[in-house]
This record gives C-alpha cells, sequence and structure tokens, in this order.
C-alpha cells in the first residue's frame, strides 16, 4: 500500500534570477510546485510507493500537472482534474538570499480538496501511511477534511507524518496557526519543523529544547531543520546531521526535498523511527542541493 500525501499541486511560475521588488521580475518560468507533492515526487524518485490525495483543475495547466506527477512514479489514484476549477498558479521572486516570495492566484487548491473529501476515507484506509502539511488546514473546511483523515489514520494504526510548512499569510492569525499546527503534534510519528516553526509550536527558541517540547506534545520523532547548520532528529531515536555546502539560488524547495527524503527512507524502513534518524544526513544533503535550482523539485 502506498503513503498517502494530502495536499495540493500547484504550479510555479519563477523569475530566475535574483529581484528585490515584482517590478523588477522581467520573466517567469514554469515549474512543478505545491508542498505535497513536491514530497511525494522526491519520496517517489527514490522508490518509494506514494499516492497523492488531491487534484487540479481540468484545464492545460492541470494536465501539465498530471503529466508531471505521473512521469514521477506517483500514484494518482486518488488525484483527480475538476471542470469549473482553475489550476492555481503561484508567481515567484526570489532574492540575492535565495529567500522566495510568492503571489497566489485561482481558489483551486481550496476546492480541489474539498472536491476529494467524499473519497477520502477511503484513500486513508487503502494507504499505509498518511503525510500532510498545514496548506491543508489554513481554511476550516479543509481543517475538517485533514483532520479527520489524520484521526482515521491514527485509529487505524497507520503512522502519521506533518510538516507544518507555515505560510502565514494564507491564515486569519498566527494565534489560529499555531493552535490548528499544535492540534496535530500527538501521536505523530514524525513531525519537521524549520527553527522558526519549532519556536512558534513550543515557546522555545533553542532547536534542542524545541525538540524536547515536540516529544513531550507526543510527537515520537521530532526533527527540527537549521538551515545552514544542518538539522537534528531526537525522540524515540537520535541523530545530528552537519550542514552539506551548497551555492544558493533558491530556498523555495528545500524543506520539501528534506521531507521527501525522510518520507521515502521511513517507508522503505518499515515506518521505523531508526529509519529516519539514518536518512537525516541523506535528507539534508537533499535539501542543500534542491537550493541550487530555482525550481522545487528537479
Amino acid at each position: 500500500m502506498p503513503a498517502l500525501c494530502l495536499g495540493e499541486a500547484i504550479v510555479d511560475l519563477v523569475c530566475e534570477r535574483p529581484v528585490r521588488k515584482w517590478e523588477e521580475a522581467d520573466s517567469f518560468v514554469p515549474h512543478f510546485g505545491g508542498a505535497v507533492a513536491n514530497v511525494a515526487v522526491v519520496a517517489a524518485a527514490l522508490g518509494a510507493d506514494v499516492a497523492l490525495a488531491g487534484g487540479a483543475g481540468d484545464d492545460a495547466w492541470g494536465h501539465w500537472l498530471q503529466l508531471r506527477l505521473a512521469q514521477a512514479g506517483v500514484d494518482l489514484r486518488w488525484f483527480g482534474l475538476f471542470p469549473r476549477v482553475a489550476t492555481p498558479v503561484a508567481f515567484v521572486i526570489v532574492d540575492s538570499e535565495g529567500e522566495p516570495r510568492y503571489q497566489l492566484y485561482g481558489e483551486g487548491i481550496e476546492s480541489t480538496i474539498r472536491a476529494i473529501g467524499p473519497r477520502l476515507a477511503d484513500a486513508v484506509e487503502a494507504s499505509e501511511a498518511l503525510f500532510f502539511s498545514s496548506n491543508t488546514l489554513a481554511d476550516q473546511g479543509q481543517r475538517r477534511l485533514t483532520m479527520g483523515a489524520r484521526e482515521g489514520a491514527l485509529e487505524n494504526g497507520r503512522p502519521v507524518c506533518f510538516d507544518p510548512n507555515l505560510r502565514l499569510h494564507r491564515w486569519a492569525s498566527v494565534e489560529e496557526a499555531v493552535r490548528a499546527c499544535r492540534a496535530c503534534l500527538e501521536g505523530a510519528l514524525l513531525v519537521r519543523c524549520n527553527r522558526e516553526e519549532a519556536e512558534l509550536l513550543t515557546g522555545e527558541a533553542e532547536p534542542e529544547r524545541a525538540a524536547e517540547a515536540l516529544v513531550a506534545a507526543g510527537v515520537r520523532v521530532p526533527v527540527v531543520t537549521l538551515g545552514a547548520d544542518g538539522a537534528l532528529l531526537r525522540g524515540e531515536a537520535r541523530a545530528d546531521a552537519p550542514p552539506h555546502p551548497a551555492q544558493v539560488v533558491s530556498t523555495m524547495g528545500a524543506g520539501d526535498a528534506l521531507m521527501g527524503t525522510l518520507l521515502a527512507r521511513l517507508g522503505l524502513g518499515g515506518w521505523e523511527s531508526e529509519a529516519a534518524a539514518a536518512a537525516l544526513e541523506e535528507a539534508v544533503t537533499a535539501g542543500a542541493r534542491a537550493t541550487e535550482r530555482w525550481g522545487a523539485v528537479a
């Protein structure tokens, strides 16, 4: 059975040169995007059995995304193309430090997740694990579906992995985002946070203490990524990964590459905590290499 990734696939239109302001962008190049879809593509490339639950519009961009997912080896039985839905497109600019900024167009994320809703319980039951991010928590309707999928997975003894991947501009408030993400911690096999997300969820600025707080909140294996300082993994297993050198052009796909690698190695390793610990350095390397390209996935 595949690991089920619940979330969005979108088109990233990226300005492939550093700019400070939107007005300086003179061209945009299409790239495959969507955090959860990126994770699925990375995991599939490493040989994992993964399915994507979600969809896109039944339009040219939606068919383009579907083709890319199929070529990557992602199971599409729970992925649909929906009429009267515009596939969402994100325009992206990146500054000289590699930090991206987004302008999202289209309501496709919300409508496609809702459209898959009637089949979601069946998808969870037919899968060996569940992965999701906060991108399907910001909207109340999506949140109900996502939390229902999470509860169903836990009730059936399926491993659950969560990556907050917070995009605070999608939320009514920081407080609401934090509450929603904290509700996803208890019972999770693995939660990956960057340093800032870990502090938001735990109140602890020091990564080691933040990881301890995540364990106390019910996470079996928390991973805190530290950017140029590598990553740490705590809980049922323990690992520290040094940074991997990179010529950074964009950081937009780093976390997805890292998480996709961990998800693949967990699945291929029987969902044992030690499999994630053994893969941490490989995952950090994958994240670093992702910063050397403009698109989130190769």
